[in-house]
C-alpha cells in the first residue's frame, strides 16, 4: 500500500469514526430494566470499518472511539472506556476475522452472529467484574441480574447493530473501496 492508499484509508477510518460519535451523541436510548446501560448506534460503523478494512482497523477505530467517548464527550471515564473497548473490540476481532476470510452475505451473518455472541459473553464476564465497582454493589447484587438484564442488553445491542450493519455495509462499502 503506497502513501497515498494508506492516507485515503486513514481519512475514511477518521469519517466512520466521526460518524459513530455523532450517532452516540445524537441516539442513546436507556434500557428500562437498568437505566445505566445505554444503547446506541456507535458500534455500527465501527463494525463497518472492520468489515471494510478487517479487524485491525475495527481494533483502532474502537479504541479512537471509545477514548473520545469516555473521556472527551463526558462518557464513563476509564471504567467506560475499558468497558466500551472490550466489547466493541472483541466483536471486531472475531466479526472481522470470519469476515475478511470469505466475503459473501453468509459469511457476513455468521461474522455478525459470532460476533454477536463473543461480544455478549463478554460483556457477561466483564460486567460480573467491573459493574460491582461501577455502581457500589455487591457482586451478588450483579450476578442476581446477569440473565435477566445484563444477557438480554447486550444481546439487544449487538443484535441490532449487527442488522444494521448487515443492511447497510453492501452500499456503503462501494464508496470505502472507491
Amino acid at each position: 500500500m503506497n502513501r497515498s492508499e494508506r492516507t485515503t484509508k486513514l481519512t475514511k477510518m477518521a469519517m466512520l469514526a466521526a460518524i459513530s460519535l455523532v450517532l452516540v451523541v445524537l441516539i442513546r436510548i436507556p434500557y428500562p430494566a437498568a437505566p445505566y446501560l445505554v444503547y446506541d448506534p456507535a458500534d455500527i460503523p465501527i463494525f463497518i470499518g472492520a468489515f471494510a478494512f478487517g479487524p485491525l482497523a475495527g481494533l483502532v477505530l474502537t479504541a479512537v472511539v471509545s477514548f473520545i467517548q469516555a473521556f472527551i464527550l463526558g462518557g464513563d471515564g476509564l471504567i467506560g472506556f475499558f468497558m466500551h473497548f472490550v466489547a466493541t473490540g472483541a466483536f471486531v476481532l472475531v466479526a472481522g476475522n470470519i469476515y475478511k476470510r470469505n466475503k459473501t452475505r453468509k459469511n457476513a451473518v455468521i461474522a455478525l452472529i459470532c460476533g454477536t455472541i463473543i461480544m455478549t459473553v463478554t460483556m457477561l464476564l466483564w460486567n460480573l467484574l467491573i459493574t460491582p465497582i461501577f455502581l457500589g454493589v455487591p457482586r451478588e447484587a450483579v450476578m442476581a441480574i446477569l440473565a435477566t438484564v445484563i444477557l438480554p442488553f447486550n444481546l439487544l445491542k449487538a443484535g441490532v447493530n449487527s442488522i444494521v450493519t448487515f443492511i447497510t455495509y453492501k452500499s456503503i462499502a462501494k464508496f470505502l473501496h472507491k
